[in-house]
């Protein structure tokens, strides 16, 4: 059955947003991996890393909301000051009230506050003013198009609004192994993050006959392969990881040679324990990436 090309469309931008470069996930102010369903609540953590560059300790903190996102409310912290500006789109500033309230340079921390996404699909900038005991940086860089944030100094946090029906599952770092004339299987890689939790139930892509998600494992003195039942769980907020030697795509049934260069286009499938059933098209090249961890080539050789 053919698909309707606009839900392609929405998928395809979707997944090319959350594959965009590697920038956000260095930068020092973000939201956690994932995007928003449209018109769904939403709570925004902001990530800070580490404090601003000379500095020892985090002071401050100003989020400058984006026009569309509805603030509900803010999550106080302890030691901190809270101030709401709701006039113009509005903005939520957090301040130590000492200096022994501070946020160290060398911890972690988020700051938390919750609102409404608009009703239509795009991209969510959040301009971030981080103050510290010494200077201050302003995380508010603005791709002047698309999505991607490579490239960008001090890049403002991205949130990306999708429509019903297409997951919010950030992928991460996908390839998938090249094949040569004659291979009949092959596997693809990449990391998964899903905000809310779900589970990836199946696969499907024009380059193969058949791809499942499965496992190797050790049995005894033997390397096993077999297909996960029920699917792969994606616990909430945490990044499962499909590897060579490890969870993995087996494309099975391969349509043709997969040159390194190429790409391979891919329809992945989500469920959540609410039932509700999502999904999500992505691009991955052919080939592992530099310092990928790419043993295991002979995993189409696969025992069951």
């Amino acid at each position: 059955m053919t698909k309707p090309m606009a839900a392609i469309t929405l998928r395809t931008l979707a997944a090319c947003a959350m594959l965009a470069g590697t920038t956000a996930a260095l930068a020092h102010v973000t939201l956690p991996p994932g995007g928003a369903t449209v018109g769904s609540d939403y709570n925004a953590a902001f990530r800070v890393g580490h404090a601003c560059e000379g500095a020892k300790a985090t002071t401050g903190l100003a989020v400058r909301l984006p026009k569309g996102f509805v603030l509900s409310d803010a999550q106080a912290r302890k030691g901190w000051k809270l101030d709401v500006t709701k006039s113009g789109d509005g903005e939520v500033r957090w301040t130590a009230e000492t200096p022994g309230n501070a946020l160290p340079g060398s911890e972690r921390s988020e700051f938390v506050l919750r609102g409404k996404v608009p009703a239509t699909p795009g991209t969510l900038w959040f301009k971030v003013l981080q103050t510290c005991d010494t200077g201050v940086a302003d995380w508010a860089e603005v791709p002047a198009s698309g999505n991607s944030t490579a490239g960008l100094k001090s890049p403002a946090a991205r949130l990306v609004v999708v429509a019903q029906g297409v997951a919010t599952v950030d992928v991460r770092d996908g390839w998938v192994r090249q094949s040569v004339p004659g291979q009949s299987g092959t596997g693809a890689f990449m990391k998964l993050t899903a905000p809310t939790g779900t589970k990836l139930v199946s696969i499907s892509t024009p380059a193969a006959g058949t791809a499942e998600v499965h496992e190797m494992k050790m049995e005894g003195d033997v390397m096993k392969m077999r297909e996960l039942p029920g699917g792969l769980d994606l616990p909430a907020g945490q990044t499962v990881e499909l590897k060579p030697g490890g969870y993995h795509v087996m494309m099975m049934d391969l349509k043709g040679a997969l040159a390194k260069g190429a790409t391979v286009p891919m329809t992945l499938k989500f469920e959540d324990a609410k039932g509700v059933k999502t999904a999500l098209d992505v691009t991955l090249p052919v080939g592992a990436p530099e310092g990928a961890d790419a043993a295991g080539s002979s995993a189409h050789q696969h025992k069951h």
